[in-house]
């Protein structure tokens, strides 16, 4: 189990993610790390926060109940709901309720319903799928335990971050080295962005990439 539970995002903190793309993180993670196979079911609002972890029964939500009465300002609900989805595990009168601890936004490897409420509220929520049939209530669970979301494990007070193109996570003690990575990354492509808005027909960017594999600029590599 992680020892990072205890670990809250500053607003300073919150403010430097809120301005990185989750592809900068993700490229810097070596382009392994990330939940994949989500939706996002909110419109714009980022998702930032550390993970309060859940581990249900699939189609069952009895230890997410547990998890909302723990929940703290900042926090993301992040369920193992092993990608079940016939049963929706949370739904609106739980996002409310999240919402009014200052819970950060879910992450459900699993089903939704309620989904128009998610997008009125812009509030986080990024699942697997939807549909009208609830939950079941008999356990077993486990709250603040390492899940695997998504091909992806979190464990608890991992930070989140999540847009339009999906949901990273990784560790506290990664954010520093990863903020000025991400930096980098959007420099260079700001820079790459410069070269191609002069409409020049040979590029460095490309060109780079095509000589590392032995490709000349405009020919076709021979096999």
């Amino acid at each position: 189990m992680s020892t990072a539970t205890s670990f809250r995002l500053t607003d300073q903190q919150r403010s430097t993610l809120d301005s990185i793309v989750t592809p900068h993180l993700s490229d810097n993670l070596d382009r392994l790390s990330g939940i994949k196979g989500l939706r996002h079911y909110h419109r714009h609002r980022k998702l930032i926060g550390t993970a309060l972890t859940v581990r249900c029964r699939p189609g069952d939500n009895l230890y997410i109940y547990q998890a909302l009465t723990m929940l703290e300002p900042g926090q993301v609900l992040v369920v193992d709901g092993a990608g079940h989805e016939d049963n929706a595990l949370v739904g609106e009168l739980i996002m409310l309720y999240a919402q009014q601890r200052g819970c950060a936004g879910f992450v459900i490897d699993g089903a939704i319903r309620d989904i128009t409420a998610f997008k009125e509220h812009d509030f986080p929520c990024y699942a697997r799928s939807h549909i009208h049939r609830g939950p079941y209530k008999h356990g077993p669970g486990e709250v603040n335990v390492p899940v695997s979301v998504g091909g992806q494990v979190i464990h608890p007070g991992d930070i989140l971050v999540g847009d339009e193109d999906g949901v990273v996570s990784f560790a506290p003690e990664q954010l520093e080295p990863l903020v000025r990575a991400a930096r980098l990354s959007a420099q260079k492509e700001e820079t790459i962005k410069q070269e191609i808005a002069t409409g020049e027909h040979h590029q460095r960017w490309l060109n780079a990439v095509l000589l590392a594999q032995g490709i000349e600029y405009g020919t076709l590599k021979q096999q």
